[in-house]
């Protein structure tokens, strides 16, 4: 019609759609939210309400003084109270992981400090075979799984958890959420604390520690003395032979506590696996070992990508150590004033 604009409606957009039903802030929103008070309603996924108004955003002030003394201070007393440790598991891979979730849950009346000598735990754990992803546990190991609460496929004999890492980083969570386990990772063990026994048998009753940097430059610097942890129990599980794997077989061998390390032999799954959990025992006085550390002690074989025997070695082994521990516990207070901490 002449002198009247014609009115031209469309059909809305789908993100006008989207608005209708879920409105973005306007501007009177804006103004009225609070400053860093966050916005529950926010649908982060479509991007169509903020979480906060990042126009005022901002975290609350602190001093770096304040960081330093938020961390030290409890390092520094984490270090106090381990110093005197019930167990002490050596290497935070799915072994030594196993053993510390299985021990902390039973025992919470323990307390249990696991060392590790890389910045991350887990070991070879979060990859499968081949730097592959999927993680392959042969049965009954879908039972540490389902205590765990994993989601997996289960294939009949065995089952696959989609990521390696998916498994490790669950199982480590839940061990650091025990109230009575401590993880100090960077931290290499250098040797062990050693009793002789009336009988002239040798005990181990700790060990000794340093910084991983400081362990991998004894060589090219003068000397850097190491810490120590006393101990009831070691549980060690520190892997096949390397750089700090089989560490604890091979330095009992050298000062006559464990009388001997066969060496990991070629791959045989179905042998293994079986033999690594069985094997998972106390070998010399307060010394338990787990996981292919029991492979490179027994000379049994190795198992290749399947993970089933490391946790459920880590399981028994942690029984293991319950077996043993009142009479370690009674040796080592009868000596140099035992753990009164």
């Amino acid at each position: 019609m002449r002198g009247i604009k014609a009115e031209i409606k469309r059909a809305p957009t789908a993100i006008e759609t989207q608005t209708q039903t879920t409105p973005a802030f306007t501007e009177p929103q804006v103004l009225k939210l609070k400053q860093n008070v966050r916005n529950p309603d926010s649908l982060v996924a479509n991007a169509v309400t903020p979480a906060f108004d990042w126009n005022t955003f901002e975290f609350a002030p602190i001093r770096e003084s304040t960081v330093s003394r938020a961390m030290t201070k409890r390092y520094f007393a984490d270090l106090d109270k381990y110093a005197e440790s019930d167990v002490v598991i050596v290497g935070a891979g799915s072994a030594g992981l196993s053993a510390a979730y299985t021990l902390g849950k039973a025992r919470p009346d323990l307390k249990i400090a696991i060392i590790e000598s890389n910045v991350a735990v887990g070991g070879g754990c979060f990859l499968g075979g081949q730097l592959f992803s999927a993680m392959v546990l042969r049965k009954p190991a879908h039972l540490f799984l389902n205590d765990l609460g994993l989601e997996y496929e289960d294939e009949g004999d065995y089952v696959v958890v989609k990521h390696a890492a998916y498994f490790i980083t669950t199982l480590c969570s839940k061990v650091l959420a025990l109230p009575n386990v401590k993880l100090f990772n960077a931290t290499a063990v250098e040797d062990l604390l050693t009793r002789k026994d009336e009988n002239g048998q040798i005990r181990i009753a700790g060990v000794v520690t340093n910084w991983t940097l400081v362990t991998m430059h004894h060589h090219d610097q003068s000397c850097m003395d190491p810490n120590t942890i006393n101990a009831n129990v070691v549980l060690s599980a520190t892997g096949h032979d390397g750089p700090f794997g089989a560490f604890c077989i091979k330095r009992g061998v050298e000062i006559g506590a464990v009388k001997k390390m066969d060496g990991m032999r070629g791959l045989d799954m179905n042998k293994a696996e079986d033999a690594v959990v069985k094997g998972a025992s106390e070998i010399a006085p307060g010394l338990v070992v787990a996981g292919m550390e029991v492979a490179e002690h027994s000379g049994s074989n190795r198992m290749g990508p399947t993970f089933g025997a490391m946790a459920l070695s880590g399981v028994k082994a942690a029984e293991e150590v319950l077996k043993v521990f009142d009479e370690r516990k009674k040796q080592n207070q009868q000596c140099y004033g035992g753990l009164s901490a």
